[in-house]
């Protein structure tokens, strides 16, 4: 079943069925229960259903995607419409390993950094006992 929403131009959406206002994130609740749901210019009649559905997946869903990958999908532009779905999963393996490489390194310079702590700590204590034995030997 087909929602037929209409945008208006203070940029308001309206459900025509429920005949009241409606936020992204109805309109996201609304496709969660099943719903199609169609967007039209109320102005133009322009179709602009793909328009709110991004909208709805960057704004109301907020998701979580790393700035790179969105750069990424900003790069793709139209080809990502065309591509295969073996190219779509080719590019976001590529993206997927790139992003690993970088979280292997972050680890690798945190581990690096453990460490170094841990010798400062026993250079530390060696320190004390060496300042102690000074102390003793002086007394």
């Amino acid at each position: 079943m087909t929602r037929l929403i209409k945008r208006y131009d203070n940029r308001k959406l309206y459900d025509t069925e429920a005949k009241a206002y409606v936020s992204l994130q109805e309109l996201a609740g609304l496709i969660r229960q099943g719903y199609q749901i169609q967007v039209i210019e109320n102005s133009s009649g322009e179709d602009i259903t793909t328009q709110t559905l991004a909208k709805i997946i960057l704004e109301a869903e907020r998701p979580a995607l790393p700035r790179d990958a969105l750069h990424e999908w900003v790069r793709w532009g139209g080809q990502l419409m065309s591509a295969t779905a073996a190219e779509i999963e080719e590019r976001l393996e590529a993206l997927v390993a790139a992003s690993l490489e970088r979280v292997g390194a972050f680890r690798q310079i945190r581990d690096e950094v453990r460490a170094l702590r841990e010798r400062i700590a026993q250079l530390e204590a060696l320190a004390a006992r060496l300042e102690a034995a000074l102390e003793e030997s002086g007394r």
